[in-house]
């Protein structure tokens, strides 16, 4: 070239709304349950890019997950596809990966699937990684009683709980069918309650004359918790109520007894007297306690914030980290006021933390002061627990109703939050079968089920593969115009 010919570049001059294409706010979101998905829902006209982050391809609705293991429902009715859910929305991209390190002073969030490491940036971070069962050191127990938090748990619960009367049917000792077809669901809260009152209609109902050397009838159904009471988080009255109508249906509720082991072949429980005694079960349920996101210890050892009992983050009054205004922590990983671990608070404070993002973009966009923030207010819509068909418990305030008007109730805001004009449809269609019938609609049952938990723990001690690390690409609207992303 000639050195009197300028060299010509084929880079477009940076003009104001380039410079704002390239510079867009970049919002990460760890977690698609009810925080971080209403979160990313509610960014949907932000002037934002939005990643969220996720270890599973779903959004769980996990209220329901009793009814997949229980056969009532499928898991695609309660798990839509979370890129699916986005697909219109043109501002947001899902990774797929279990985030296993956040790095706050630098703003990266390094995720893992399978042997790729990706790392995000952000500018904001909302983390909404929900929780897990608590075992209450006793981790172990897992093994033989698994938990109800995602959609394995669930599908190994139906293998484990068709399996013990497929079991029983070939049995010819009464001592081992007995404890075949003798169901223990540990912890009296909502999902336990729900838990016990699906298998005892199971096994009273829908099971009943299908098996030609057992009477499914006869499966004994216990539901066990240290409290003193059934619904805890409940008035009194509404526990004694549920009480009530699950002994009605068959189930022995054993209360203020404490589970001090277990094994494959049942468990040993501690009563309030001192009384130790040994229940033969098969199968069980754990549905006692659960346990934040280790992502919790994470984020108060680098804030400086401190943890509860249960590994959540006790957050300032806008639901951030001490010192971090940037990092939202919402849902079941949160400690604020004492709020419950209930879909509502997970779902309002994702879209709180949502709006003051947005918020503070749209300020300095327009060139003024980012706006003081209002601290998060949580709206009690009331809590619902459903005991059997036609039979629920509900409160709102001060207001408590049971049985019929409460079940109705209880279907229809919970069909309300499930996503999808499809799933709400099928779901729909299930209940129709499965409260107006003695049938079932997913009663299919697989040996993997059953076994993948032993498997797991079996390999748990083997090193991870060596992960190559790479860096996430920026979002596509980062560089382009929006119209040219998406052709």
């Amino acid at each position: 070239m000639s050195a009197s010919h300028a060299a010509v570049s084929n880079t477009p001059e940076l003009t104001p709304a380039l410079a704002q294409r390239v510079h867009r706010h970049h919002v990460v979101i760890i977690g698609s349950g009810f925080g971080g998905l209403f979160a990313a829902k509610q960014l949907r006209k932000a002037n934002v890019d939005v990643t969220l982050i996720a270890k599973t391809t779903h959004h769980l609705f996990q209220p329901l997950l009793y009814q997949v293991a229980t056969g009532i429902l499928s898991e695609g009715e309660i798990a839509p596809s979370t890129r699916l859910i986005l697909k219109d929305q043109h501002n947001a991209s899902v990774i797929l990966g279990e985030v296993n390190a956040i790095d706050l002073e630098n703003r990266v969030v390094t995720s893992q699937f399978l042997e790729r490491v990706t790392e995000t940036s952000y500018d904001s971070l909302i983390v909404a990684a929900g929780a897990g069962q608590s075992y209450f050191g006793n981790d172990h127990f897992a093994e033989y009683a698994p938990g109800m938090k995602t959609i394995d748990d669930a599908l190994e619960l139906r293998g484990r709980i068709i399996g013990a009367f497929d079991q029983a049917e070939l049995a010819t000792d009464p001592a081992e069918i007995e404890k075949l077809l003798t169901f223990v669901v540990v912890g009296a809260g909502p999902t336990g309650v729900e838990m016990a009152g699906q298998i005892a209609e199971l096994a009273n109902k829908t099971l009943d004359g299908t098996f030609r050397h057992i009477d499914s009838r006869s499966a004994k159904v216990i539901l066990l918790d240290a409290a003193p009471k059934v619904l805890p988080p409940f008035a009194d009255s509404l526990g004694q109520s549920a009480a009530k109508r699950l002994e009605k249906m068959g189930v022995d509720i054993q209360l203020g007894a404490m589970v001090t082991d277990l094994d494959a072949h049942g468990l040993t429980v501690k009563d309030s007297d001192g009384t130790v005694r040994r229940i033969s079960a098969k199968t069980k349920v754990w549905s006692a306690g659960v346990a934040a996101s280790p992502l919790g210890k994470t984020l108060a050892e680098q804030s400086g914030a401190e943890i509860d009992r249960a590994g959540r983050v006790l957050v300032n009054k806008d639901l951030t980290l001490p010192g971090h205004p940037e990092v939202f922590v919402v849902g079941d990983m949160m400690s604020l006021d004492k709020l419950p671990g209930v879909a509502q608070v997970a779902i309002q404070g994702g879209r709180y933390a949502a709006r003051v993002i947005e918020d503070g973009v749209e300020a300095v966009r327009a060139g003024k002061d980012v706006p003081e923030r209002t601290p998060f207010k949580y709206f009690d819509k009331g809590s619902m627990a459903t005991v059997s068909r036609f039979s629920a418990v509900a409160q709102v305030g001060p207001i408590k109703i049971t049985g019929f008007i409460a079940w109705v109730m209880w279907l229809l805001v919970h069909l309300l939050y499930i996503v999808g004009f499809r799933s709400r449809l099928t779901t729909v269609i299930s209940w129709l079968t499965a409260f107006f019938s003695k049938g079932r609609g997913q009663l299919a049952i697989t040996e993997q089920q059953v076994d993948a938990r032993r498997a797991m723990f079996y390999f748990t001690g083997n090193d991870p593969v060596a992960a190559p690390e790479v860096t996430a690409p920026e979002p596509e609207s980062a560089t382009l115009p929006l119209q040219e992303s998406r052709r």
